[in-house]
């Protein structure tokens, strides 16, 4: 059974449909990304997920319970978190505040010293506010903090987007870390080539709607046409 199901949702803003029918499944344990143009509507997908856009229909269901009309803290506390493109680092907060600051919310939440263990960097830079850190560094601790509070789908809005290649290997890590650890994972990457060294499956969006789910394998031998869809 997928522990995330979507079936049919459609959102928009105001008069502007952006999603068109979504429908797709991420099984337990997996790292799936979606893939497509920008203003496809993979982040409104997202934020419908975490209960953050209301304006939407269909039906999501999260470990079989349907979850369509609960209000994003109680998506939380069910195991779903959520790491936004902007990252949502409390800058004059060390980093240690805010991996405590949020709330604990549900039973497979992280230890600190498992948050350590998996991310020594946060460790070493525990006393340190959130505006000293790199932008790698930054991303480390937006998705260690949802772990923190007990993430078991971890929903990730470009998370290599405007880093530097070795960043962008250490984010690499992080979401191999993660599913290591039994996190599943559901992240917007516009890297194919990146993405198919982490992701073990992808969904094609276009205008709003899913057109192709693909394995590494057909990622890799349609890599050129991919790209030359994606304007990279």
């Amino acid at each position: 059974m997928s522990l995330l199901s979507v079936r049919d949702v459609v959102a928009g803003y105001g008069e502007a449909q952006v999603l068109q029918g979504v429908s797709l499944d991420v099984a337990a344990g997996e790292v799936v990304t979606l893939v497509g143009r920008n203003g496809a509507g993979k982040s409104t997908l997202l934020r419908c997920l975490m209960g953050l856009h209301r304006s939407m229909t269909g039906r999501v269901t999260f470990d079989g319970r349907d979850i369509t009309r609960l209000p994003p803290h109680k998506r939380c506390r069910l195991g779903l978190g959520y790491v936004p493109d902007d990252r949502g680092v409390y800058s004059t907060l060390t980093v240690e505040e805010n991996l405590t600051l949020p709330p604990v919310s549900g039973p497979d939440a992280w230890s600190l010293e498992q948050v350590y263990d998996a991310f020594p960097v946060l460790a070493q830079r525990r006393r340190q506010p959130g505006t000293h850190l790199s932008g790698g560094e930054q991303q480390m601790l937006s998705v260690a903090r949802v772990l923190r509070m007990g993430a078991r789908l971890l929903l990730a809005d470009e998370p290599t987007e405007g880093l530097a290649p070795i960043l962008v290997q250490q984010i690499g890590e992080i979401l191999r870390t993660a599913k290591q650890h039994g996190v599943t994972v559901l992240l917007i990457e516009q890297n194919i080539h990146f993405a198919s060294t982490v992701a073990d499956r992808h969904y094609l969006i276009s205008q709003g709607r899913v057109v192709e789910s693909l394995d590494n394998a057909e990622v890799e031998r349609r890599e050129h046409e991919l790209l030359e869809y994606l304007g990279i």
